[in-house]
C-alpha cells in the first residue's frame, strides 16, 4: 500500500536546493534519498541511515486552537538549509535519509476558507486535524518498523499525537515524551487541535509519562493544572519561572529528574519553537529559554538509547520579517544536527 499523502523528495529535489561550492562538500551531496518510490519502506530499512527526515507542513491544527497560522512554511525553509551544511567530521551527511512530506495542500486550502469563530467550521477544522491524526500516525509506524528514528519538521503540535501514537504501534506498546514548551498541549478533548495532542495520546492509551519542560505559569490555566494533578505520577512538569527567575530549581537538576521520569522505556522529545525568545511562530514569546539552553536540553535527551523520535514544531517563518525568514529553518536545522551528534553514539 502507498502512502497517498507522501511526496517522496527526489534526486532533482536535492540538486535544486544544494548550493555546489569547490573546495567543499554540502550535506546535501551526502544524503539519502528514496531512489525507487513504489518499494520505499524495504529501500528505507535496507539503507545506512539511523534517521529520517519527515516534513509536515500544514497549520491547520494551530487555526482550530485559535492560534496565528504560519508552521505550514517550516518545512521548506529548514530543508534548504539544512542540506546546505557543511559534511565534514562533524556531521555526516549519510546518517540522514530525506524522506520527503506529507501534502496536505487541498486540506490547508480549505481550512483558509474556514473560520474557527463559527462552530460549524471550527468542527471541520477537527475533523481535518484528525485526517491528519491518521496519516502522521501511519507514515511514523511504517518508518519505526523500518528501524530508524523520525525526525519530524513541521506543522502544529497536533502532530505530536501522530507521532506518539504511530512509534507506539510501531513498538507495541505505549511510550514516554518530554516537551520542551511554553505550554502543556495538555488541554480537554474537545476535538483535535494543536493544544490536546499530548491529552489525546494519554487518553487513548498511546502515551504513557509525559513530562512538560519550561511551562510558562502565566499561559497554563487553572483546569489544566488540575487535569495534570489527577495523573501526577505519570504527567509531571517544571516551570520557566521556577527555573530561570526565581531560581527555585536548577536547569541542570530538572533534565536529570524529568530523564528519570521518561527514561524507563522509549520515548519521543519534542521541541515547540514558541518556548524560545523572539523565535517566529504561532506564539511567539517575549520571554524564555535561549536557543543554546534548548540546544543543550536536546544534547542531553537525545543521548539515550531509548529515544525513538524527534518532533520540532510550531516554527513560523512566513510570521518572521520577510529578510530575515531564513532565521527559523537555520534555527531547526542546528536542533536537528545537535541531535543527531548526541545519539549517533548510542546504538542503531
Amino acid at each position: 500500500m502507498t502512502q497517498t499523502k507522501l511526496t517522496i523528495f527526489t534526486r532533482d529535489n536535492l540538486l535544486e536546493l544544494t548550493s555546489l561550492r569547490n573546495g567543499e562538500i554540502k550535506l546535501g551531496e551526502r544524503v539519502h534519498v528514496i531512489q525507487q518510490p513504489l518499494d520505499w519502506e524495504k529501500e528505507l530499512a535496507q539503507n545506512e541511515s539511523k534517521y529520517v527526515v519527515l516534513g509536515i507542513p500544514e497549520d491547520i491544527g494551530v487555526k482550530a486552537n485559535f492560534g496565528r497560522i504560519g508552521t505550514a512554511s517550516a518545512w521548506e525553509k529548514f530543508i534548504a538549509t539544512f542540506l546546505n551544511i557543511q559534511h565534514n567530521r562533524f556531521n555526516k551527511g549519510y546518517w540522514v535519509t530525506i524522506l520527503g512530506h506529507l501534502n496536505f495542500a487541498a486540506e490547508v486550502a480549505e481550512a483558509q476558507q474556514l473560520d474557527p469563530t463559527n462552530k460549524a467550521d471550527r468542527k471541520r477544522l477537527f475533523e481535518l486535524v484528525q485526517l491528519i491524526d491518521k496519516e502522521v500516525s501511519h507514515l511514523i509506524a511504517k518508518i519505526v518498523k523500518a528501524g530508524k528514528i523520525p525526525i519530524v519538521i513541521g506543522g502544529g503540535h497536533n502532530n505530536a499525537y501522530g507521532n506518539i501514537k504511530g512509534t507506539a504501534l510501531a513498538k507495541g506498546k505505549a511510550i514516554n515524551a518530554i516537551n520542551f514548551d511554553a505550554h502543556t498541549d495538555f488541554r480537554p478533548l474537545e476535538g483535535r487541535h494543536s493544544g490536546n495532542g499530548f491529552s489525546y495520546a494519554f487518553e487513548e492509551g498511546f502515551l504513557k509519562n509525559y513530562f512538560v519542560f519550561g511551562l510558562h505559569e502565566n499561559y497554563t490555566s487553572k483546569g489544566v493544572f488540575s487535569s495534570i494533578k489527577l495523573h501526577a505520577d505519570r504527567v509531571k512538569y517544571n516551570t520557566y519561572e521556577q527555573i530561570n527567575i526565581r531560581k527555585e530549581k536548577s536547569f541542570s537538576n530538572e533534565l536529570l529528574l524529568a530523564k528519570k521520569h521518561i527514561d524507563g522505556g522509549f520515548y519521543g522529545i519534542e521541541i515547540d519553537l514558541d518556548a524560545i525568545p523572539q523565535v517566529a511562530s504561532s506564539a511567539i514569546t517575549p520571554t524564555g529559554f535561549s536557543a543554546e539552553r534548548t540546544r543543550q536540553f536536546l544534547h542531553f535527551f537525545a543521548e539515550s538509547t531509548n529515544v525513538a523520535y524527534l518532533h520540532i514544531c510550531e516554527g513560523a517563518p512566513s510570521l518572521d520579517y520577510p529578510t530575515n525568514n531564513h532565521v527559523v529553518g537555520k534555527l531547526i536545522a542546528y536542533l536537528v544536527f545537535d541531535f543527531m551528534k548526541s545519539n549517533s553514539n548510542s546504538p542503531k
